[in-house]
């Protein structure tokens, strides 16, 4: 088969997971392989950080702007596309309120107006899974939009874990397939990774002391204590139920969110890392201490080499957003041998398209 660079555009960039994995994708005959072409995002840390690690050499090509303000006609050509479009109104740690919802609801449709500008060979769209519930009609309007802008469109509920990735993140990706071209898609099968460890201890193992975005923040001695009686892969309200929280150390709040203070357990996979939250929610080493941003990026199985721009509460938070990158690849890597015309082992949609 010829060889074929497809050129990605990507709007909701985040700090870079998506193109990550699909920059390091390829056919399995090595014929078709993803470049970059241009991406978008408001956040100013999140564009420095895109841009030293996707396009050193072309950081014009990331767009630092409110999408609302942003010229797509002028973006350039591209024959793929990825957006990750912002899940504030479709989680359950945001406003859960769909696309009613005025702040980030409608984010979506600047996706449709890329695909029916540039009308793309394919794309991947990602969501929480939240996005399925958060409107009585919201989920099949946007896949209406989709079909309706000329795409056959694959929606599955991926959960991360399933893919060689070391923690619990469940995400609702769609892939599009462009409908006059004769290629089929099918969601990856899970089975080629069941024999992957993806436990804690493995994932953070090994990192260099000297490894950027590693610095380990210091906690108060009472915090310290308390997380002393917490067991790996409790929270401080299974402790507090176990009778294992002396009562000084107890959190007296009637807001119960299962995070807080919660401990990987080093023999499984992390629980989600999230880009909000308050004291209590910055996710934690089973050896009594919060886990540094690099670890965080390990979960999200970003390489060392990837370094995050931006003071530590900037990074924690752009890499809580990010697809994970290992995810992005699986998905990317199937688009890609769909196009080749490789088989490969497939799984059954858990959505209807």
């Amino acid at each position: 088969m010829k060889k074929h660079e497809f050129t990605l555009g990507e709007l909701y960039c985040g700090p870079g997971g998506l193109a990550c994995g699909a920059l390091d994708s390829t056919s399995q005959d090595g014929a078709l392989s993803v470049r970059h072409g241009w991406a978008s995002d408001y956040d100013h840390d999140t564009c420095l950080t895109y841009r030293r690690n996707i396009c050193p050499g072309d950081p014009g090509s990331v767009h630092e702007t409110d999408v609302r303000d942003l010229d797509i006609d002028s973006l350039g050509e591209i024959d793929a596309f990825a957006y990750g479009f912002p899940c504030n109104s479709f989680s359950n740690v945001g406003e859960h309120q769909g696309i009613a919802n005025e702040k980030f609801g409608q984010l979506y449709w600047f996706g449709i107006e890329v695909l029916r500008r540039y009308k793309p060979e394919w794309f991947i769209a990602e969501n929480v899974s939240g996005i399925r519930s958060a409107g009585t009609n919201d989920f099949q309007t946007i896949l209406t939009d989709m079909t309706e802008s000329g795409y056959t469109l694959t929606p599955h509920l991926y959960r991360a874990e399933e893919y060689g990735v070391p923690q619990t993140r469940h995400r609702v990706i769609i892939v599009g397939i462009r409908s006059d071209l004769p290629v089929e898609f099918h969601v990856p099968s899970p089975e080629p990774y069941k024999d992957t460890d993806i436990s804690a201890r493995t994932a953070l193992a090994g990192i260099p002391e000297d490894a950027a975005n590693n610095d380990v923040r210091q906690l108060s001695a009472k915090v310290v204590e308390r997380l002393r009686h917490i067991r790996p892969g409790q929270n401080v309200w299974q402790a507090e139920a176990a009778g294992e929280m002396p009562s000084e150390l107890c959190i007296k709040t009637k807001t119960r969110i299962s995070q807080i203070y919660r401990k990987l357990d080093p023999d499984k996979p992390s629980y989600t890392m999230t880009a909000a939250g308050g004291g209590g929610t910055f996710g934690y080493h089973w050896d009594n201490r919060e886990l540094t941003n690099r670890e965080r990026a390990r979960i999200q199985t970003f390489p060392d080499t990837y370094v995050f721009e931006g003071k530590y509460a900037s990074v924690r938070r752009q890499i809580g957003m990010a697809v994970p990158c290992q995810l992005a690849k699986v998905v990317t890597t199937a688009v890609l041998n769909s196009f080749a015309g490789i088989p490969y082992p497939y799984a059954r949609p858990s959505l209807k398209g």
